[in-house]
């Protein structure tokens, strides 16, 4: 059974960081790229940043774009979200997705649970 795991969320005060971890497990995905969403309460999901296989490329969001930093170990089957500088309005649950299908902003084969990250001002 594939599974991907998100850990690292919390409570946090605008301006801090926090670091995000995703692992998988089930299958490697050293050969697919892997992104990081998030909702809002009462919002759609959105994309956030996705990562290449090598980790060579990456693509962010210009709401997170010079604040976030996504990267991936291979070697652990896993990837993370490095999130600097945080805004109240990235409050949401991010979420880890692997093995995209299509449009790699919005369509993945596999999704994590979610870790709630909640900022406050």
């Amino acid at each position: 059974q594939v599974q991907l795991v998100e850990s690292g969320g919390g409570l946090v005060q605008a301006g801090r960081s926090l670091r995000l971890s995703c692992a998988a497990s089930g299958r490697t995905f050293s050969g697919d790229p892997m992104g990081w969403f998030r909702q809002a309460p009462g919002k759609d999901r959105e994309f956030v940043a996705v990562i290449s296989w090598s980790g060579a490329v990456t693509f962010y969001a210009d709401s997170v774009k010079g604040r976030f930093t996504i990267s991936r170990d291979n070697t652990k089957n896993a990837v993370y979200l490095q999130m600097n500088s945080l805004k109240p309005e990235d409050t949401a649950v991010y979420y880890c997705a692997a093995d995209p299908d299509g449009d790699w902003r919005a369509h993945y084969n596999y999704w994590g649970q979610g870790t709630q990250v909640t900022v406050s001002s």
